[in-house]
């Protein structure tokens, strides 16, 4: 058996080797790009208690931009796990120490990123330096917003039972409201007890006119005159004594103090 490799052959298989190392050169300059794995990096920290799935490898964004990586992930204590985040060392100078981290998702049901925010703009304050920790917030909960929904939704559903069987009773010509609503008999003499409650109030205010108008008349009545008189002496009386009381109480209260 002839096991000779013809020239040819030689020359596709070298071919193919070397297309092979420059697609791999280019990946890894492509992903490297990608990832911040060239060119001068520094690297913050940030603790959450809870990271939501992050993962190393997930990106860093300020601003919008992918800024960095997260580099590392150490669980600290039972509530508190720190991630280290490689940044990009450009973007050193737009980070103060009062930025804030959260964790959030890369669209819909994207991969989770971690994204600073700048915090507020204070000029005075120095950019963020290597190893340092800045503030953040941690992720909400989706398993408890599912669980407010799902009551959310149940609760709709009983009050729009309750508001469907109203309804019906209603329409049906139960209770009071449907009794005024479909019978109409009802609902005349309902009207009839109201009209008539409204001449009764127009009364007791005719006859309360009435009383007034007799009491003024009785004042000015020369049998009656003088009885007012002395009334009106008498409050006049009782007031003054009042009013010394008061003075003298109020004269007795600062020699006292």
């Amino acid at each position: 058996m002839n096991m000779n490799i013809s020239s040819a052959q030689k020359i596709k298989t070298g071919m193919l080797v070397v297309v092979s190392i420059l697609l791999l050169a280019f990946l890894v300059i492509i992903i490297g790009q990608n990832r911040k794995l060239f060119g001068s990096s520094f690297s913050i920290y940030a603790n959450f208690k809870n990271i939501s799935g992050t993962r190393e490898g997930n990106f860093v964004r300020f601003a919008g931009i992918n800024v960095g990586t997260v580099d590392d992930i150490n669980l600290i204590n039972d509530t508190t796990v720190q991630v280290r985040l490689s940044l990009d060392k450009k973007i050193q100078r737009h980070i103060r120490p009062n930025a804030i981290a959260t964790i959030g998702s890369d669209g819909l049901m994207g991969d989770k990123l971690i994204t600073i925010h700048a915090g507020t703009s204070d000029s005075a304050l120095p950019p963020v330096k290597g190893g340092e920790t800045i503030k953040s917030i941690d992720p909400i909960d989706a398993d408890k917003i599912l669980n407010n929904l799902s009551r959310i939704t149940a609760n709709g559903d009983s009050i729009t039972a309750g508001l469907s069987a109203l309804v019906a009773k209603i329409n049906n010509g139960n209770g009071v409201f449907g009794k005024v609503l479909t019978d109409e008999r009802f609902a005349k003499k309902l009207e009839g007890t109201i009209d008539k409650a409204s001449e009764t109030v127009g009364t007791i205010k005719k006859t309360a006119n009435n009383v007034n108008e007799n009491m003024e008349a009785a004042k000015h009545n020369f049998l009656l005159r003088g009885y007012f008189r002395k009334k009106e002496k008498r409050r006049i009386k009782d007031s003054i004594e009042t009013a010394r009381k008061n003075a003298e109480a109020l004269k007795n209260d600062k020699e006292n103090n």
